[in-house]
């Protein structure tokens, strides 16, 4: 393997230089530095980690903690995205990736331990259980870390624009001429929380009262329970005109009850959901959706993470919202 005092002989300079030119230190002259690292790349020379993390107090790896309620793991579309933009930004600034669990060495461990016993720079957090004891306690550790979709005050947050994204499906849906419009949303959490206020809210301006029997739960990407829900307000006596279902996915439960009916979308009744996943994109009609920008989410969270652990100095506390765009779908009729 070649090693920094290979590339010193090869280049007729101290190691030290090229410690210096590799790590992009001010005191060595451009065409200095741009000839070693040419000789080095000619060379196949890597830096040694384990010699790295002891120059700089740093591993050079991120931790993810990631852990939805329906045990997807990375079948989880949304989440699935993000985290793809996230390791891509990540490894486009040299770190690498590690999933975070509570089991390592063959011993239970805690979230916080599991960080510390593989090293991480820092974590960051998406879909789990945010009042979870084991993540109270990374949230409150000396670690660097970014929440997804959730807000602690002493950490910083990358959020999706759940308020306005949800704003603009409602309007959509009542320009085309919808006021029974029902509501199947996510099990409780901050992001469900907001969506819910917003519906509420926009239908509110709009002059309509949602009768309570038109709100109702299911958990994310269930699509038994949206399947169960959309008979039971399809037997309403006043059935919905359209019904907005948690996520893409789970409004395939609602598809199949339509369909067990005779129904169809949207001739008879109408759907929209919200996430913007492929499965979108393919449905035929076309799904009407909010489609959240997974790789600005993704990258934005790199970021942050990133600009926290290389200069925690500077760093403010701050929640990033970005902005999703809506899908106008064919699942959406216009009607009156």
């Amino acid at each position: 393997m070649v090693s920094m005092k290979d590339i010193a002989k090869l280049c007729g300079v101290s190691v030290a230089t090229v410690s210096k030119a590799l790590n992009d230190y001010s005191d060595v002259g451009e065409a200095t530095k741009e000839r070693i690292r040419a000789v080095a790349e000619e060379q196949g020379y890597f830096p040694n980690s384990s010699a790295r993390a002891l120059k700089t107090n740093r591993t050079y790896n991120l931790g993810v903690l990631f852990v939805d309620e329906a045990h997807s793991g990375l079948t989880h579309d949304f989440f699935a995205s993000v985290l793809e933009s996230f390791k891509v930004r990540a490894e486009s600034k040299g770190y690498d990736i590690t999933f975070v669990n509570g089991n390592a060495s063959n011993r239970r461990m805690s979230y916080y331990e599991h960080c510390r016993y593989r090293g991480v720079d820092g974590v960051v957090i998406a879909c789990i259980d945010f009042y979870n004891p084991e993540v109270q306690n990374l949230i409150q550790s000396d670690l660097p870390v970014i929440t997804i979709d959730h807000v602690f005050d002493n950490r910083s947050a990358v959020l999706s624009d759940n308020v306005n994204g949800m704003e603009e499906l409602v309007e959509y849906i009542c320009s085309m001429g919808h006021e029974r419009v029902a509501y199947i949303h996510g099990a409780d959490s901050s992001v469900s929380r907001n969506r819910i206020s917003s519906f509420y809210r926009t239908m509110a301006k709009r002059g309509v009262n949602v009768p309570d029997a038109c709100v109702c739960e299911a958990q994310y990407r269930d699509t038994e329970a949206t399947r169960r829900l959309t008979l039971e307000l399809l037997d309403l006596p006043k059935p919905p005109t359209c019904i907005i279902y948690p996520d893409d996915f789970s409004a395939l439960g609602g598809i199949n009850a339509i369909r067990e009916r005779g129904l169809s979308i949207p001739d008879d009744i109408s759907i929209a959901g919200y996430d913007g996943i492929l499965l979108s994109h393919v449905l035929e009609p076309k799904l009407t959706t909010i489609c959240q920008d997974t790789a600005g989410i993704g990258k934005t969270a790199a970021d942050r993470l990133i600009q926290e652990i290389e200069h925690p100095r500077t760093s403010l506390i701050e929640h990033v919202v970005v902005k999703g765009r809506l899908q106008k779908g064919g699942s959406v009729k216009k009607i009156g």
